[in-house]
């Protein structure tokens, strides 16, 4: 029940906490941590070495988009369809059902969200929903969205024709460029992942890209890149952007040829355990 495509947890300065490496051997899922060669011994001490991947490069000044471009070309080459981007500020995994957001122990999630993709020929991403914006007592919660952005936790198709480009708001600029070619994206609400919040934590882009007037630059800098569905605005002491997804609404999932879809649930034999 774990899954199939490759798992990488892009991770700079946070050898000390590596939340989402702790999260991962809990749940005994493999992975692999991606770091700079000059962090490597870090990592080392405390990730089992065989789950490393040492960068050819360091301090590009680019935030992560040459890291993440790396690992893209890395999974084509292991000959994998899709492949998996993780934050390393990950605390834990959750299933949202009948309100109630319940602990996953283990990698079943991957596997749910892997089969589901895996049925769709026009589908270029899928990931769960931050677990903070997912309110648990809401009747209209639905098992997942079609054609939002997709952040920290992705599942990506290898052969889309982008890769990751510019220096801030990477993920929300390559759902739309994928969107407004006429792929589809699907947002996960009954798997949810529980991030540490941005700028809480030492290391990845907390210094780099998001102190002083980074929150600004963050959002002027999608604005450029999609001013025909992008806004600056103000919102709870900072600068937010915020994007217009009502024009991919017709974007429609397309099955792979062959492919039926099942007539009942599948829980894939988990069960609710209550702990002690």
């Amino acid at each position: 029940m774990n899954p199939r495509y490759p798992i990488y947890v892009i991770s700079k300065g946070r050898w000390g906490s590596r939340l989402t490496s702790k999260v991962l051997e809990l749940m005994n899922v493999p992975y692999h941590i991606v770091v700079e060669p000059q962090e490597y011994d870090r990592y080392a001490e405390v990730i089992d070495p065989n789950k490393i991947y040492t960068l050819p490069f360091a301090n590009l000044g680019q935030g992560s988009i040459p890291a993440r471009n790396w690992y893209w070309e890395h999974s084509i080459k292991q000959g994998a369809k899709w492949h998996w981007m993780l934050d390393d500020n990950i605390r834990d995994f959750y299933r949202l059902n009948r309100n109630r957001k319940i602990r996953v122990k283990t990698g079943i999630t991957f596997k749910i969200i892997e089969d589901f993709a895996d049925r769709y020929k026009n589908l270029a991403q899928a990931g769960m929903q931050y677990m903070m914006f997912a309110i648990r007592k809401r009747s209209y919660n639905k098992p997942y969205i079609l054609n939002t952005r997709i952040y920290s936790y992705m599942l990506i198709r290898n052969e889309i024709p982008f890769r990751w480009r510019g220096r801030y708001n990477e993920d929300t600029d390559l759902s739309i460029r994928c969107l407004k070619a006429g792929w589809c994206t699907i947002l996960f609400y009954a798997f949810l992942a529980n991030k540490q919040a941005t700028m809480l934590m030492k290391g990845g882009n907390t210094e780099s890209l998001y102190k002083g007037d980074g929150r600004l630059l963050m959002a002027q800098s999608l604005y450029k890149q999609h001013p025909d569905i992008v806004r600056i605005k103000r919102k709870w002491g900072r600068w937010q952007h915020y994007v217009n997804y009502n024009g991919f609404k017709h974007n429609k999932l397309m099955l792979e040829d062959g492919v039926t879809l099942p007539n009942k649930p599948n829980e894939y034999g988990m069960k609710i355990v209550k702990v002690k």
